[in-house]
């Protein structure tokens, strides 16, 4: 038996750096394949089955192959793109395709298969991006699904094994800085507090991506939210609306997360309170049971009664006597590429508004407004998403 020789101190401590030497270094940011939403690197979409996760990752697809708005809404950076739908066929995917970009031409920086063999998934992705020039905008790969991708493991290794496995996938991305693998998975079909808990396997796998995305829409039910959270991003919240295709609910994320938070706080209210809520909600400064009766069509008591309700329950906030108002958010959201952001790529609610022009009904392809009933880019005649 040959023993292993033991490394000298001067090679275990080689890479040894010191605090003064890091704050010395400038990094770049993070950069973003869909605006606070998929980032650089490795991340798991994770959703039920049959909530709209192959749905929400073809729209991305179309969006960054093509340069136009992800989820109708957000602008993002033309990228090569890798879509591995190891659950469709070519007629699934082309009506799929047709149906989210409106019959216009699909894009050619778009590369898909339907057949990876066992196995081979880590080696088809290496292949495909050694075919790409190390220059220019980093590609974005997305596997639909990891469970169709990965070995069979034993119990007894469950963990270790799917950390193995994840983490290889992660080191396809590694090595080419702004590169990002988005793998889709499914979630536990227990409910969980910790949305991270709601992934499906061992902690192993999201253990070893980047960031995690939880995609949530009940069966049959058009609301949905998306929720992100990773090593090097801040938290996130996202209200969506799935109707054949999936649109951020608003002009850009500030406002979805606002959708987001109402839906929270509304979902277990009545129909008055709820409208007393979204009420109040529309006036920071705040309101009273008079205001809430004259604008509602209630008497001052019953108002009364349910702004205290809604205090109660800290959904608002009592500023005085007979005065109430909604809590004070604070909303960071992400600069895009273009712009000189602050460390973390956090900005001003202004740097985000993705909206067309003027209210503008722009083409989900491309993301130019329409002239104003065909698209400026492609002149296809008006089926965009009214923004």
């Amino acid at each position: 038996m040959t023993n292993t020789p033991h490394p000298e101190p001067d090679q275990l401590l080689a890479k040894l750096r010191n605090a003064a030497w890091l704050d010395r270094q400038t990094f770049p940011p993070i950069a973003w394949h869909v605006p606070g939403i998929i980032p650089e690197g490795m991340s798991l979409i994770a959703g039920s089955p049959k909530a709209g996760k192959s749905w929400f990752s073809l729209d991305v697809a179309l969006a960054v192959a093509s340069g136009g708005r992800a989820l109708g809404r957000l602008s993002v950076d033309q990228r090569p793109v890798l879509l591995l739908a190891l659950e469709d066929g070519d007629r699934r995917l082309q009506e799929r395709m047709r149906r989210l970009t409106h019959h216009t031409p699909l894009p050619e920086g778009l590369d898909y298969l339907t057949d990876v063999k066992p196995g081979l998934v880590v080696d088809t992705i290496e292949a495909w991006m050694g075919d790409r020039p190390n220059v220019g905008p980093a590609p974005l790969i997305i596997l639909d699904t990891l469970g169709k991708a990965m070995p069979p493991s034993r119990a007894s290794d469950g963990y270790a094994s799917d950390y193995a496995f994840t983490a290889g996938l992660k080191r396809t991305v590694d090595d080419w800085p702004g590169a990002a693998l988005t793998a889709i998975h499914h979630t536990r079909k227990m409910a969980a507090t910790d949305f991270l808990d709601a992934v499906s396997g061992t902690q192993g796998i999201a253990g070893a991506v980047d960031s995690v995305i939880v995609l949530t829409r009940k069966r049959n039910e058009p609301n949905g939210m998306v929720q992100v959270t990773g090593r090097d991003v801040d938290e996130g919240e996202y209200a969506l609306t799935f109707d054949g295709q999936w649109t951020l609910d608003g002009a850009d994320l500030a406002a979805a997360a606002r959708a987001a938070e109402e839906r929270e706080q509304t979902s277990n209210l009545g129909d008055d309170s709820t409208r007393i809520f979204q009420f109040a909600s529309g006036h920071p400064a705040g309101v009273t049971p008079k205001q809430v009766a004259e604008a509602l069509g209630m008497d001052n008591k019953t108002a009364g009664t349910y702004l205290a309700r809604l205090a109660e329950s800290g959904r608002l906030t009592k500023a005085g006597r007979g005065l109430y108002r909604p809590p004070a958010r604070a909303v960071e959201t992400v600069e895009s590429d273009e712009t000189e952001p602050d460390e973390g790529g956090i900005s001003t609610l202004s740097t985000l508004s993705t909206a067309p022009r003027g209210g503008a009904v722009a083409c989900r392809l491309h993301g130019t407004d329409y002239r104003p009933d065909a698209c400026h880019t492609c002149e296809q005649i008006t089926g965009g998403t009214a923004a």
